[in-house]
């Protein structure tokens, strides 16, 4: 049984091709439902380019079974990109949340959101860009009241090549650190939890 009842939760990571969302939302999902024990639908969408397109991943997550796996109004829109974030903040209901890499989204449609350098974080404390997405799912962890930093490290070995984990863990742990040290109390922000 899950911790956290859910009556129902949509969120939406949003970037583009190249920038790991597929994953990103794949991981999130896979750790809620198997490792939390929640219900999870997970669908994606990509542009015609493989790298540089719009790219998304929505998670629809609930304590019941879902009867409608698509989101009709984002609790969470993570923005990865300024094109992204444009596109999908109208899609975020009234006191929704956002959380935007402020390397890649210079310009926030509002001032009520959690920006964290994700791109520079990956780059100068891992010497990994490509590892901004589990920065950024470290930062999820620590912003979402039902995650654990537990739960997503164990589901990374299933989930990614075995060569890439350590790395891929370091950027979680990198990530939940930093959304915590700059936004402690950002889980009861939350109005429904």
């Amino acid at each position: 049984m899950p911790a956290w009842q859910i009556d129902r939760l949509e969120i939406r990571l949003s970037g583009l091709g190249g920038q790991g969302v597929l994953t990103l939302g794949r991981i999130l999902g896979q750790t809620l439902a198997l490792e939390h024990g929640y219900h999870v639908a997970q669908t994606q969408s990509y542009g015609p380019e493989a790298r540089g397109g719009a790219s998304r991943s929505d998670v629809v997550v609930s304590s019941r079974p879902i009867s409608y796996p698509k989101p009709m109004q984002l609790d969470l829109l993570v923005a990865l990109s300024q094109e992204a974030c444009n596109l999908y903040y109208r899609d975020l209901k009234a006191g929704g949340m956002l959380l935007v890499d402020t390397d890649m989204v210079p310009q926030c449609p509002t001032n009520q959101f959690w920006g964290l350098p994700l791109t520079s974080l990956a780059k100068e404390k891992l010497g990994a860009p490509q590892a901004m997405n589990m920065v950024c799912l470290g930062a999820l962890t620590h912003v979402l009241p039902m995650m654990t930093l537990r739960a997503v490290k164990a589901t990374l070995p299933a989930v990614l090549p075995a060569k890439i984990v350590d790395l891929n863990i370091k950027a979680v742990d990198l990530g939940y650190s930093r959304a915590k040290k700059l936004y402690p109390d950002a889980r009861s922000q939350w109005t429904y939890f």
